[in-house]
């Protein structure tokens, strides 16, 4: 082959980056699946990791705004409380969150056994205490947890988290709004989309309302 043949050879072909990969929307944990990963953090006694997987279903939020949270952000005097607040780090809005009882007692018996207190992170990455958790670290904890109740860790993400309660509050009540406000959205359509509501769904749920 010349010179001039070799400068001209066409580039060696790549696999593209998503072969074999699932891309799109992680779908919702089903209530079984939740009620699964909950029992057997319970029965193992892994108290860190059940009051991180409590939290991310009950405060819907994104994975670095959950890995962020201090202890005072949910227990400013000792103990958790009913309702919290978190400034977004993707809007820079705060939002709202309840914390349920059973999330509440997880995160007190995770307090109890850390020791964690007021001005520290409440859940510390594995290396340097006085650092949070990594997004990547608690992708693979929750990676762990679908495995331990036989799920297919490819098939979600911790978005799975932050939209399985907000997915059963729409199905429930219908209010687009209140999970608009829950999940933190600027606009409506972004939680339209975030949640896949399709025309039919809406429709079924105007045939519900009479006027």
């Amino acid at each position: 082959m010349s010179e001039y043949q070799a400068s001209f050879q066409l580039p060696e072909k790549r696999d593209p980056w998503n072969k074999g990969k699932l891309i799109g929307p992680k779908p919702p944990l089903r209530p079984k699946h939740v009620w699964a990963i909950r029992t057997k953090l319970q029965l193992e006694k892994r108290s860190r990791d059940l009051a991180l997987f409590n939290l991310a279903i009950d405060s819907k939020l994104r994975g670095c705004d959950l890995v962020a949270i201090r202890v005072e952000d949910v227990a400013p005097r000792g103990y958790a409380v009913d309702r919290s607040i978190i400034r977004q780090k993707k809007t820079g809005r705060p939002v709202r969150f309840e914390l349920t009882e059973q999330t509440r007692e997880s995160i007190d018996a995770y307090l109890c056994e850390s020791k964690r207190v007021a001005g520290q992170t409440l859940f510390p990455g594995r290396r340097i205490l006085d650092k949070h958790l990594t997004t990547r670290q608690y992708a693979r904890l929750l990676g762990d947890w679908l495995i331990s109740v036989g799920l297919d860790p490819s098939m979600y993400g911790t978005h799975s988290l932050r939209r399985t309660k907000a997915t059963l509050i729409y199905k429930r009540t219908g209010n687009l709004r209140a999970v608009q406000l829950l999940l933190g959205h600027t606009k409506i359509e972004s939680t339209v989309r975030y949640l896949g509501i399709e025309v039919d769904d809406a429709l079924e749920i105007a045939e519900k309302i009479d006027v």
